[in-house]
């Protein structure tokens, strides 16, 4: 004897898979990025391919590095021409980093070159501790 198996997708509506694939194509994406780490520094280098380094902007606290740009969309073409496909993603976005140690705000240094930015957190290398004085 045989027997069928519906699976769950099966009763799906079809026009549920078309929305969801308009969220995919509407959803937010960020630069895709690499953290490495070194006794001394973070590296942090992220893909910005097609973004002005005058839009790219970064800003670190004691433990965190928050790095934004905008990638803007071409001016409009003159000529009769229109677009058939694009997958390109423009507008603003930012994207955050947390340390497991302290990062030297001071020593930051970004470079930005072939549409790579790379930026290098060195390692803070003081401790504070508070010794207090117990009375009694």
């Amino acid at each position: 004897m045989l027997t069928l198996r519906q699976s769950a997708f099966d009763q799906l509506p079809s026009d549920l898979f078309r929305k969801l694939e308009q969220q995919l194509h509407t959803a937010e994406r960020v630069p895709a990025a690499e953290v490495r780490e070194t006794a001394e520094a973070y590296t942090i280098a992220v893909e910005l391919p097609g973004v002005d380094k005058a839009s790219i902007d970064v800003k670190a606290t004691d433990r965190t590095l928050v790095i934004s740009a905008e990638r803007q969309a071409p001016p409009a073409d003159a000529s009769d021409a229109s677009t058939l496909l694009s997958e390109v993603r423009y507008g603003t976005w930012s994207r955050s980093f947390r340390f497991p140690a302290g990062i030297n705000r001071e020593a930051l240094e970004a470079h930005y070159r072939d549409g790579l930015l790379t930026v290098t957190a060195a390692k803070a290398q003081t401790l504070t501790s508070v010794q207090v004085k117990v009375e009694g």
